[in-house]
């Protein structure tokens, strides 16, 4: 048998299969129980055709049909589709379900909302979106979208996920490209081989029966553990620029000759300006600092998705004359202005969020949604995140620290990997003098130093209205019963990157009377009251993805009416996911001191740990309730 009409026979057999169970599809009665279990929906069938015309031109057809039983399955059905001048949505199509299967609405494409695809922070784009506005009257429905669309940009091919997220599950699910031009096509596939997904050739997979996934305490990214299928042209169009796309080297040499070439030219005044800012300077160190602050200090940030893809920036001359860029822009704004200087840097593309996510140093394609600045630097690379007002120089934990990213040179594309803030950097100093009273209550002066990781979850809070700033400290010490917060006061020292929290609060109940006792735990300020959740069988591995240390010492200064009866022993834990001591010494008859380190690893760590873990954890919950006995002495 030849084997085209060998490859056509396998295709229609798996299709005539699909499309035979399609039949009882929307009736929600059907689904496997199994399926069902710790599902919010069910993807039903899920149909996705790729076909290649040329390097410019992919056509994507789909058809997906997904029953949701309660509101947080909603966003399941995925019924929208992104278009723009170069991508033309030719079929867009929804049909609703009740539980038993009848049909009762049909959406057509000029029914679906139409709007602007980006947030409203943004300034321009002409990117849009139209998607289903649809309200269920009630669960479970069945959501049947269908749709077809051509697109003349081809950098971005739709990628295939069979599970969709936490708590969906998926009956079956179909991928397939089919590669009409002259260009090679290049995938990757991860994390395949624990589910139950088949590989009919090159381009065609199908997946079955797949059960949903619970997001369970310190899960990894989804991304880490579930399957998924990346595809790329090694020659693409991006809006009427060829686009080169075999390794990281050359897509780089694209990005710097193609889309950052010619926009780095500022205007003569500017040049000069900056030239004095810095003529003074003794290191090049000091000079980016200045340029950074002067950058900071003059332009703010806005969302501005034109040019090609969304991925050329600005002018830097339109940057200085406006005042305004996105990340794009400002980078190679603060990218420009360093160079006139003498200072090289680089312009890197990265994903900025919380959570740690790299760029693929194993597969080049168009990836990111960040773009940031880098300053070789022999002794330790300095980034730059451009899009902030505030931040200190050279400082990017919180979102863009410890990742992957694309470094754009002259030479091509380099994977580099942004800085790392080690567990002992990120730490958390609480240092108080605590007044205790023999009725119980306490005043205190409390001072919080943070650093690292930890300084980026502060720093911020002075800038908000007063009564959330002291609804912040509330909720940070929720365990302190009739909380009153008389005062708190800020420092953020930006050279040396420590952010200063001082306050004075006072609660009228702390401490617990027992007949002639007192129950008093020392550690007021600085308490781990949560234990991770227990699983009868954890299915996930668990992430710590950042370490950190916390340091306290309290000054407890006790009424003199009260003599201290019983302290606990000191105590030392140390294993391998961090360590915990806590020791109270004691100064005088009326004054101790609570002296407390709590330092959790970074970590990626097999499911059976999660016991040993959780246990760790369990035991710093519990030491932290500690108590001095004290009594009175009349």
């Amino acid at each position: 048998m030849p084997f085209r009409l060998l490859v056509t026979l396998i295709f229609m057999s798996l299709s005539t299969h699909a499309i035979s169970q399609e039949e009882d599809v929307f009736d929600a009665s059907t689904i496997p129980l199994d399926l069902k279990i710790k599902a919010n929906a069910v993807v039903r069938y899920d149909q996705a055709t790729i076909e290649v015309k040329s390097y410019d031109k992919f056509v994507y057809t789909n058809k997906r049909i997904v029953t949701v039983f309660n509101a947080q399955g909603n966003s399941k059905p995925g019924a929208y589709m992104h278009y723009d001048k170069n991508i033309n949505i030719n079929k867009l199509e929804v049909k609703v379900y009740d539980a038993s299967g009848d049909e009762i609405k049909k959406i057509r494409k000029n029914d679906f909302q139409d709007v602007s695809a980006v947030s409203g922070g943004t300034l321009y784009s002409d990117s849009r979106l139209k998607y289903l506005d649809y309200t269920p009257i009630n669960y479970p429905y069945t959501i049947s979208f269908e749709t077809e669309v051509v697109y003349h940009s081809t950098a971005f091919l739709p990628s295939w996920r069979p599970i969709d997220g936490f708590y969906a599950s998926t009956e079956f699910s179909e991928y397939k490209i089919v590669n009409e031009s002259d260009i090679d096509i290049k995938i990757k596939t991860s994390n395949f081989e624990n589910f139950s997904i088949e590989q009919h050739d090159d381009f065609h997979f199908s997946a079955k029966h797949l059960k949903a996934l619970k997001r369970e305490a310190y899960s990894p990214s989804f991304e880490t553990f579930s399957p998924k299928l990346k595809v790329a042209l090694t020659k693409f169009k991006m809006e009427g620029v060829d686009g080169a796309n075999n390794t990281w080297e050359d897509f780089g040499k694209w990005m710097h000759d193609e889309l950052l070439a010619g926009t780095a030219v500022l205007p003569v005044e500017v040049i000069n300006e900056v030239k004095m800012l810095t003529q003074s300077a003794t290191s090049d160190y000091e000079k980016a600092k200045l340029v950074y602050e002067y950058m900071q200090n003059k332009t703010r940030y806005i969302s501005v998705q034109v040019g090609i893809g969304g991925w050329k920036p600005m002018l830097a001359s339109d940057v200085d004359r406006l005042g305004y860029a996105d990340c794009k822009g400002l980078s190679n704004y603060t990218k420009a202005l360093l160079e006139e200087i003498g200072i090289k840097a680089n312009y890197a593309i990265i994903y900025g969020d919380n959570d740690l996510r790299s760029i693929d140093k194993e597969f080049s394609s168009v990836e990111g949604n960040h773009a940031v600045l880098c300053i070789p630097n022999d002794e330790k690379d300095i980034w730059l995140e451009c899009t902030s007002q505030t931040n200190p120089f050279g400082f990017t934990a919180g979102f863009t620290d410890d990742r992957d990213a694309l470094l754009i040179t002259p030479e091509g594309g380099k994977i580099v990997h942004t800085t790392v803030y080690p567990t002992e950097a990120n730490l958390q100093d609480t240092r108080a003098t605590i007044n205790l009273v023999k009725d119980g209550s306490i005043s205190a002066d409390v001072t919080i130093k943070t650093y690292g990781y930890q300084y980026a979850l502060h720093e911020g809070v002075q800038n908000k209205p007063k009564r959330e700033q002291e609804l912040d400290l509330k909720e940070y010490w929720d365990y302190i019963n009739n909380l009153s917060i008389d005062a708190i006061t800020y420092n953020n020292d930006k050279d040396n990157v420590v952010f200063t929290e001082t306050a004075k609060v006072s609660s009228t109940s702390y401490a617990t009377k027992s007949g002639k006792r007192l129950l008093f735990q020392p550690n007021a300020f600085n308490k781990v009251t949560n234990i991770p959740t227990r699983y009868k069988k954890r299915t996930l591995d668990f992430e710590v993805e950042r370490g950190f240390t916390d340091k306290d010492e309290f000054t407890i200064k006790i009424d003199p009416t009260l003599s201290i009866e019983a302290v606990p022993d000191d105590v030392s834990i140390s294993n391998t996911y961090g360590s915990y001591t806590f020791s109270i010494e004691k100064i005088s008859e009326n004054e101790l001191l609570y002296k407390r380190t709590y330092i959790l690893n970074k970590g990626y760590y097999p499911k059976e740990d999660y016991k040993a873990f959780r246990d760790f954890m369990a035991q710093i919950v519990r030491h932290d309730k500690t108590k001095i006995v004290l009594i009175s002495k009349t």
